[in-house]
């Protein structure tokens, strides 16, 4: 992961000289969803697939296609047997799956293919080429690894380092863009931890309160608002006898919203509750489903987060638009319906 943070950092930079440029230009407004999106986007394609970089972009529009399919799925009586039927829906969800499928193979095979001619002595430095020669390893009889496994790995990957760290980037900013406090505090942390030099990896575990502010977005606004668990054996919650196998969902969004829990002030912006060391951003609130086969890429999502945030907060300084409508909405995560826009303001200016 520490390896990665020095690309973290160049695609932040393009991206904070997007936000340069867009000012220059007079453009006073804008949505910083869409530069959230953008940066996450590039910096997943290019630590996950490295030199396959665009073929990667291609794989990344296909899963964002197929989570919007699955979505309207959640909102249709769903009949057994429906996922069968040969209808319009079933047939764009199966052909895209099977093009997201054939990339991925695509790029696998390459560099099976690189190591069997002796073109190259690894798999590659990426993350992809970092699964495959920690697979390599464990197989006593060559390269004999379930290909499946892999390929369900690198769409994990694309939803935690994108999809669920560009909305926490966008809900963080509209915080902190309608907290001036918050941020000046954020921004003065920032520059007394880092003196000067860019954020890097090794700054992330002395920013105490943007780790505070990160925590309590996540709160406010989960990534993921339900979590299916299914039980490997007979457990007791509370006063619930919950039977081997049986599936449960956790209400997260209800969770983190309970004033049983977080007092009354349980739907305002309040960083403070997490100064107590009990809690540990991070240990209790991740920006995706958590389960042990993604615990590296939760440490990639929120090392990402950390670093952008960082750096944005370093050059620009921001306020809530009077354009902005505040509409959450559910679509498998929790989207800002129409955007996020925020006024910004160059500091160096």
């Amino acid at each position: 992961m520490k390896s990665k943070a020095g690309l973290m950092v160049e695609c932040t930079k393009n991206m904070l000289r997007s936000l340069q440029n867009a000012v220059e230009s007079g453009q006073t407004e804008v949505e910083i969803g869409e530069y959230m999106s953008r940066v996450t986007a590039d910096i997943i394609s290019r630590t996950q697939f490295g030199s396959s970089y665009e073929k990667g972009k291609q794989i990344f529009h296909l899963l964002t296609e197929l989570q919007s399919l699955c979505h309207q799925a959640t909102r249709h009586l769903c009949l057994p047997g429906s996922r069968f039927f040969p209808s319009n829906y079933n047939r764009q969800i199966k052909s895209k799956k099977m093009e997201v499928d054939r990339l991925l193979l695509e790029i696998i095979q390459s560099r099976k293919d690189c190591v069997e001619i002796g073109r190259s002595s690894s798999y590659g430095d990426d993350l992809l080429g970092m699964l495959l020669n920690e697979m390599e390893k464990k197989t006593s009889d060559g390269f004999n690894i379930n290909l499946q496994l892999v390929m369900d790995e690198c769409k994990t990957f694309f939803f935690a380092g994108h999809e669920t760290t560009s909305l926490l980037l966008t809900w963080t900013v509209m915080l902190l863009a309608s907290n001036p406090s918050w941020q000046e505090k954020v921004r003065a942390e920032v520059k007394e931890v880092c003196n000067g030099e860019t954020p890097s990896i090794d700054h992330l575990p002395k920013f105490n309160l943007l780790n505070m502010v990160v925590s309590e977005s996540l709160r406010l606004y989960p990534s993921g608002t339900l979590l299916p668990r299914m039980a490997f054996e007979d457990i007791k919650l509370g006063d619930l006898d919950i039977p081997k196998g049986l599936q449960i969902w956790i209400p997260v969004l209800a969770i983190h919203h309970s004033e049983e829990l977080w007092g009354k002030d349980a739907n305002e912006f309040n960083p403070d509750r997490f100064a107590s060391k009990s809690f540990a951003p991070g240990r209790h609130f991740i920006p995706f489903a958590a389960g042990p086969r993604n615990c590296i890429g939760q440490s990639f999502a929120m090392m990402e987060a950390k670093i952008i945030l960082a750096m944005l907060i370093s050059q620009f300084s921001f306020n809530i638009s009077d354009s902005y409508r505040h509409a959450p909405v559910v679509v498998l995560t929790i989207k800002p319906k129409y955007g996020v826009q925020v006024y910004l303001k160059p500091l160096n200016s």
